[in-house]
């Protein structure tokens, strides 16, 4: 490559914004416009065609989007997963301050996108489906609630976990030197709620259990859900490489 090339393909780099929203404020109206369409259909197919799991039509309106969900969900975390390890920075040592400033600024993007994913599926669905099972009694352990909650909004979330973490850990050099205990806590609990619907699930069934939130088969979801605390600490350390950029040092980088 020519000298001019170089010099072109730097300042290309150099332009592009540290900070730039329009990403994630995609990703967040795809996201919660997916979900309400979700609610939409809910609302019209759940008591059509939800209160009897031996009907045709449930076999028609729910379980084929089970067994759809749940492969494409699979193949969407590996291939994101692979696609941020395929991409990643090999040598951390050549990233300069700005391009670790925009990684940060990226990594905070994508921990808005998996707290509103977070939020529909640990808040509003989890709560939708205490006030279904308080409403109707389940025939199957396949309610219309528990596909759109355990095994669409939980994964989806858990996707963008691990959208998070390899991006910090693909990008970032503070990240990339090991594992931080904040973001494995913030990535790993609330995915550890999906092992605890099998527990949660095999309960009711052998024990015939009222649906109490309250019940110790129930615990296991606080414990895992709070866990997203962690993000706490994620912020921490990402802000504390912020404040090292940002020194005396780093803004002369920075200015270069």
């Amino acid at each position: 490559m020519s000298v001019s090339a170089h010099t072109a393909a730097g300042a290309v780099a150099v332009d592009k914004p540290i900070v730039d929203l329009r990403g994630m404020w995609i990703g967040l109206a795809l996201l919660n416009g997916f979900y309400l369409i979700v609610r939409i259909y809910e609302q019209i197919y759940g008591w059509r065609a939800g209160l009897d799991s031996f009907a045709p039509e449930f076999q028609t309106y729910w379980m084929s989007i089970l067994w759809s969900e749940i492969p494409l969900e699979l193949i969407s975390g590996l291939a994101l997963a692979g696609y941020l390890w395929k991409t990643r920075v090999r040598d951390m040592s050549t990233v300069t301050p700005r391009q670790e400033m925009r990684a940060i600024v990226d990594n905070v993007k994508w921990l808005v996108c998996y707290a509103a994913a977070i939020y529909w599926g640990a808040s509003f669905f989890t709560e939708q489906d205490g006030t279904w099972h308080m409403t109707v009694i389940r025939d199957t352990d396949f309610t219309p609630s528990h596909i759109i909650e355990f095994y669409m909004s939980y994964p989806i979330y858990s996707i963008l976990a691990a959208g998070c973490f390899f991006h910090a850990k693909t990008r970032i050099p503070y990240f990339s030197k090991g594992y931080s205990l904040a973001y494995l806590i913030v990535s790993i609990g609330p995915f550890m709620i999906i092992p605890n619907v099998g527990l949660n699930e095999w309960g009711h069934t052998f024990w015939f259990m009222e649906e109490l939130f309250v019940a110790p088969l129930h615990w296991g979801f606080v414990f895992f859900g709070w866990m997203a605390l962690g993000v706490f600490g994620v912020v921490l350390q990402l802000l504390l490489n912020v404040h090292r950029l940002l020194g005396k040092d780093g803004v002369a980088l920075l200015t270069e």
